[in-house]
């Protein structure tokens, strides 16, 4: 099994855009094959940080993933709604690995 989670901090003005997209992305991600889990979380202290937490079957359904079409339309998206660049944690039994 594969953990990602990656954390993203929003410009306040492009929040709600950043939302919007991620919805899309969720709700398509969530039917793909090898996604066990994948949701999205906001801080409780400030409003425009957000974790996503995935969890995968394998390596390889998390490639598919990233090569998903509606990934690559969110990122598109929110790279510029981003106040600073997404940090993404891979984990997995036999390592830890920081995109």
């Amino acid at each position: 099994m594969i953990y990602v989670i990656a954390t993203a901090h929003v410009r306040p003005e492009a929040r709600e855009q950043y939302l919007e997209a991620a919805r899309a992305c969720i709700a398509a991600t969530r039917e793909e094959t090898g996604c066990l889990a994948y949701d999205l979380h906001q801080s409780v202290t400030d409003p425009n940080r957000f974790v996503f937490v995935e969890r995968w079957t394998s390596r390889e359904a998390l490639q598919g993933h990233f090569a998903a079409d509606h990934l690559q339309t969110f990122r598109g998206i929110a790279r510029g709604c981003l106040a600073s660049p997404t940090v993404v944690e891979i984990i997995a039994p036999e390592s830890v690995e920081r995109l």
